[in-house]
């Protein structure tokens, strides 16, 4: 005796088949059944089931149509999790029956008996990825194709498994992903709308190209795309599937025309000069100019910056009660400090008698290095990151942040006491010390930025006292000081600078200014050039009096 039990399969024409012979127990067919009336049809059907299947979110009844469920079902999962899968649907578009081996990763056995047919397959899936603080979605449609066999002795069918029945060229240890594709800036302009490139600065020109490269998350409209992904989230060349395209737009920066057309024209004063202007009440960069072939100094310089640094040290010797503005402060012609010697610029001095002030116009370093002791532990650097924000990344909107004054927390002894005059291992870019003083000027930092509206990271404001006394000293280095009689208005402080280097010709030269009544600051830097009164102070009296 013979039974058969049919189980009807939505959507297709199907059976699974139990044959119970006589006197023996049921030996069910285990598998897929099609009805179709070729070989073509029958893998046509099992085909569909399996879409119909993934479709619906089955993937443990999709996996079973396969040779390798387990596998099958775990690559399904991923391709879910990878594309952020909406909605899922497919259908075959046509299938062939195979006389010769296809390469597959589960090949079934080859027989005349058995029928193979591979079917195209033709998926629209709604992918998604997240792009800024939203997500993006679209619908990727696209043809793959699989084989369908007939079991050996057997009217069931399966599909032979491989990772790239789901999609083109997926392998087994790769997978897909839903990415979001960024817009770039078609171009970058100045705050009223001009190119950056127009300036023909070398480091404007790296900075559009930056940004045009990568521009921030905000700008535009992102894209979507589908890629496979080696196991470690790599992109493998060459696979990625455009869903939507981003929409590009222009970039506005902080530069200001004027602003910048003044540095320009001040830098070309002397070879290897750079110039950066900033806002003090907002941080924004107004400014910024290089004549240094293709190096962007006014960014990317690490050196001394002499005496210009002595803003910061007045200020923790103040904060710290070690003095005032007026306390008297000898400035020996000669300091020593375990066992080295500190000379002053030509033997210079000043009596016991002396303002602290006034050593700081004259720039007199022994008027500092005798204090290392009062500022070691850290404490020195500990202000200039708490009250001016340095000794940290920022990242003023070119995506990478960077570190644009770097002093060592744990200088002491002999090194501390060169920290204190702005030399030993101490770094600085013209950035960093026009920030130094736009936060003189406003009495709190505010990080520089180039991009309107960037974050920025915040520091402590400086006492008032403090900031009164060093707008005091700076003052005085204007009216008394090193850059007396150079032509700066009534309203203008500043610091002279100048950074001996080993092994080269000449000092760098060092000149900060600010302007409140103009609210900029502003700060140079000329390589291998001599005193900061002679080479840096002259290009930023220019670029005040043109700005």
């Amino acid at each position: 005796m013979t039974t058969v039990a049919v189980v009807l399969l939505v959507g297709v024409t199907a059976t699974i088949v139990s044959v119970v012979a006589p006197g023996k127990k049921s030996h069910p067919v285990v598998g897929f059944v099609p009805t179709g009336a070729s070989p073509e049809q029958d893998g046509e059907q099992i085909t569909t089931a399996f879409l119909n299947a993934w479709g619906a979110g089955s993937l443990g009844l999709a996996a079973s149509y396969t040779d390798s469920p387990q596998a099958a079902e775990a690559a399904l999962a991923a391709y879910r999790a990878g594309l952020h899968l909406g909605t899922l649907s497919g259908s075959p578009t046509g299938a062939t029956q195979l006389t010769g081996s296809v390469p597959t990763d589960s090949a079934p056995p080859e027989s005349p008996s058995t029928p193979r047919v591979k079917v195209t397959i033709a998926v629209n899936a709604l992918v998604a990825a997240a792009a800024g603080t939203g997500t993006i979605s679209g619908s990727w449609s696209y043809h793959s194709s699989l084989v369908a066999y007939q079991k050996p002795d057997s009217p069931a069918w399966s599909i032979a498994w491989a990772p790239a029945n789901l999609a083109p060229n997926l392998t087994a240890t790769t997978h897909l992903a839903a990415v979001p594709v960024a817009p770039k800036a078609t171009s970058v302009l100045d705050s009223s709308g001009n190119s950056l490139t127009s300036y023909q600065d070398p480091g404007l020109n790296t900075i559009a190209g930056v940004l045009k490269d990568s521009p921030p998350k905000d700008l535009g409209q992102p894209g979507l795309a589908v890629e496979i992904q080696s196991a470690d989230g790599t992109p493998v060349k060459g696979t990625q599937a455009a869903i939507t395209a981003p929409v590009d737009a222009t970039l506005a920066t902080t530069i200001n025309p004027k602003a910048e057309q003044a540095a320009r024209s001040a830098v070309a004063e002397h070879p290897q000069s750079s110039i950066v202007a900033i806002q003090p009440s907002t941080g924004q960069i107004l400014a910024i100019a290089n004549n240094a072939g293709y190096n962007d100094f006014a960014l990317t310089a690490a050196v001394a910056p002499g005496s210009t640094a002595k803003i910061i040290s007045a200020a923790a010797l103040i904060t710290h009660g070690v003095l005032t503005a007026s306390t008297p402060v000898a400035c020996p012609a000669v300091y020593t400090v375990q066992g080295i010697s500190y000379h002053n610029d030509k033997d210079e001095s000043e009596p016991a008698s002396t303002p602290f002030s006034y050593d700081f116009a004259q720039s007199c370093n022994n008027a500092f290095s005798q204090w290392w002791q009062q500022e070691s532990d850290g404490r020195l650097a500990s202000v200039a990151k708490e009250y001016f924000g340095l000794n940290q990344p920022w990242d003023i909107g070119l995506g990478e942040p960077a570190t644009y004054y770097k002093q060592s927390p744990s200088a002491s002894g002999s090194e501390l006491a060169q920290n204190m005059f702005g030399q030993g291992h101490i770094t600085a870019s013209p950035l960093a010390i026009a920030s130094v003083a736009a936060t003189v000027a406003a009495g709190t930092f505010k990080q520089p930025i180039l991009l309107p509206g960037a974050s920025q990271i915040a520091a402590t404001p400086l006492p008032a006292s403090v900031d009164a006394q060093l707008k005091t000293m700076m003052r005085d280095v204007v009216t008394e000081g090193t850059a007396a009689g150079l032509g700066f208005g009534p309203t203008v402080y500043a610091k002279t600078g100048t950074a001996d280097v080993d092994n080269q010709g000449q000092p760098n030269s060092w000149f900060v200014a600010f302007d409140p009544a103009r609210d900029v600051a502003v700060a140079c830097l000329v390589l291998n050039a001599g005193y900061g009164a002679q080479f840096a102070a002259p290009e930023v009296q220019h670029f005040l009096a043109s700005y």
